[in-house]
C-alpha cells in the first residue's frame, strides 16, 4: 500500500494546481493531495485531502493508477493518482493562499509547455497520458543521484477482481 495521493482537478482546459510552500516539491506547481490516514482507502484519502487543501468537496474522483519513484535503484515510494472534473462554470476564485501554498487555475498548454520549469517535472510526463487514456497506469519515475528525473514510464496496470 502506498502512503500518498494526488489529484488533478480539471475545469474546461484548466487544472487547479498548488504551488507548495514546503517540501516535497516546494516552489513548484503540482496537483493537490497528501498522506493517507490509517484505515482510509485511497479514494477516501484523496477526497479528504482535496477538501482540506482547497475547500472543494468532490463527490468522486477517477482513479488513474499510481505514480511511483525510485532513486539509487531502490523503490522510494509512490502515490495513488486521480483526476476529477468540475463543470466549466464551476466558480473557484484564484489565486488563493492556503496553509499548503498558493492555489491557481493553470491552462493545460502552459502546464505542459516544454520550457516551463515551474511545474513538477514528472507531472509534465504523466498528466497528458492521464487526461487522454482511460487505462490505469503505474507511472514509474526514475531519478538520478542528484534528484533529476531521468525517465517516467507509463506501465499499464491490470486489475484482477476476486
Amino acid at each position: 500500500m502506498l502512503k500518498y495521493t494526488i489529484c488533478f482537478i480539471k475545469r474546461g482546459n484548466d487544472i487547479l494546481m498548488l504551488n507548495r510552500k514546503s517540501a516535497p516539491e516546494m516552489g513548484v506547481w503540482n496537483g493537490v493531495g497528501g498522506k493517507l490516514e490509517p484505515g482510509e482507502t485511497p479514494l477516501e484519502g484523496v477526497l479528504r485531502e482535496v477538501y482540506e487543501e482547497t475547500g472543494i468537496e468532490l463527490e468522486n474522483a477517477t482513479e488513474k493508477g499510481t505514480v511511483t519513484w525510485q532513486a539509487d535503484e531502490q523503490d522510494n515510494g509512490g502515490m495513488y493518482a486521480y483526476l476529477a472534473e468540475v463543470p466549466e462554470n464551476f466558480t473557484y476564485v484564484t489565486p488563493k493562499a492556503t496553509d499548503e501554498g498558493i492555489l491557481d487555475w493553470k491552462p493545460l498548454d502552459w502546464l505542459l509547455h516544454s520550457e516551463n520549469q515551474g511545474v513538477a517535472e514528472h507531472v509534465k510526463r504523466f498528466l497528458p497520458i492521464m487526461l487522454r487514456d482511460d487505462r490505469l497506469f503505474d507511472f514509474q519515475c526514475i531519478y538520478d543521484e542528484d534528484g533529476r528525473l531521468v525517465d517516467c514510464r507509463p506501465v499499464p496496470l491490470i486489475r484482477i477482481f476476486v
